[in-house]
Parts: structure tokens; C-alpha cells; sequence
């Protein structure tokens, strides 16, 4: 389930490479608020904050809303930069939106009923082809994940995009075709090959025998 994310943002009156390193000095992490039709702002954010924002798993590719001084603005953050050695963020990019506005996110595929699909149980194999599927959605109803439902597959079965259930007036950025998501993939292959490698096997040990 969505959560709501709300951090606290002052605006920077320093610019540039020194403005960023006297924020981190500070423990505030800079960033810039762009789109919605307005003029890029520098601004600052709490580190420790942002931190938990990260850590809820929900910060990329959801909205979250910005605090300043009373006023709230509905964001989506769009690039953030960590440090190569520490991880910690270095810079944030947010753009602004409205709840109703359309915007496009890559949002994750979460698998369920692996444990009961028959293709499964009888051996088969999940081949996944997308763990995330980009998606034309209003900003207020993005989904934490999409889910597909693998319980009914057998082997050679496949789900695809129309098989899962997406929110009220969202699409999928492609639509000239209803894309496969995964598919149940048997062990033909594999065991076409190991029965190749015994049967080398065996002449090899034959002609050894010969010698």
C-alpha cells in the first residue's frame, strides 16, 4: 500500500558547486524543483529525511509531497545522485505535478501464485521478460507494483500486459501490442542437452575401452 511521503524543503540562495557543498556541510542535501510550468529552484532537503524516504522503497517513481514554509507542491523525483563510495545522496532533481496530471513511471511487477502454478510444479521454469512496465497513469494513482498472477499457468502458458489489472485510466506506454510479461518455460532444452552430453560420454568411454 502507497504511503504518504512528505519532507520539508527550504529554498537555496546559493547556487552552484559551493552552494551544494555548504548544504551538505550542514547535513541538508541539495536538489532542484523544476516543470509545472515555473522557473528551476534550488533547494535544500534534510538528510535524515530523505534518508527514511529512501529506506520506505517508495521515493522513485511515486509522488511525494513538498513542504515549505505552510505550502505543499506534489513532486516526482526524477534523478537522484549518491555517492560512489558511501551511498549517500549527493543531489535530488523533483519535478512538480498535479494530482491529476498524467505523467510516466516505471513501476515494478510483483509475481504471486508461484507456489500452486501446475506449469511449476511439474518443473517448469518462470522466465520473467519484465519486472517493471512503463505506464501513462494519473500522478495520484500511481501503483506501488502491478501484480501477475502466475496460479492457473501451465508450461508453454504466458501472461501478458492485458492479463493485469491496471488503475482506472492508466495504459501502458506501449500499445501496439499486448506485450508478454513472463512465461512458463519448460526443461526440454535442458535435459535435451544433458541427454547429448551422456551419449558423448559413453562413446568416449568406448573407445578408450577399444585402446
Amino acid at each position: 500500500m502507497s504511503i504518504n511521503i512528505e519532507l520539508t524543503v527550504d529554498v537555496r540562495s546559493r547556487t552552484g558547486k559551493g552552494g551544494a557543498r555548504a548544504a551538505r556541510r550542514v547535513g541538508l542535501t541539495p536538489g532542484v524543483l523544476y516543470g509545472g510550468g515555473q522557473d528551476p529552484v534550488a533547494i535544500s532537503l534534510k538528510q535524515n529525511e530523505l534518508t527514511r524516504a529512501l529506506n520506505t522503497g517508495q521515493f522513485k517513481g511515486n509522488t511525494v509531497t513538498l513542504i515549505h514554509e505552510g505550502a505543499k507542491q506534489l513532486v516526482i523525483p526524477q534523478d537522484i545522485q549518491f555517492h560512489p563510495v558511501s551511498d549517500k545522496v549527493l543531489h535530488v532533481d523533483l519535478y512538480r505535478v498535479k494530482a491529476d496530471q498524467i505523467v510516466t513511471v516505471e513501476v515494478p511487477v510483483h509475481f504471486v501464485g508461484e507456489e500452486v502454478s501446475p506449469g511449476l510444479k511439474k518443473g517448469g521454469t518462470l522466465n520473467v521478460v519484465r519486472y517493471a512496465v512503463e505506464l501513462s497513469v494519473a500522478a495520484s494513482a500511481i501503483p506501488d507494483s502491478l501484480e501477475a498472477d502466475v496460479s492457473t499457468l501451465e508450461i508453454g502458458d504466458n501472461i501478458k500486459i492485458s492479463d493485469i489489472a491496471l488503475p482506472e485510466g492508466a495504459e501502458p506506454r506501449i500499445t501496439d501490442r499486448d506485450f508478454t510479461i513472463a512465461t512458463i518455460a519448460g526443461r526440454t532444452a535442458s535435459t535435451t542437452s544433458s541427454a547429448s552430453e551422456g551419449e558423448d560420454g559413453e562413446a568416449g568411454d568406448d573407445g578408450e575401452g577399444d585402446a
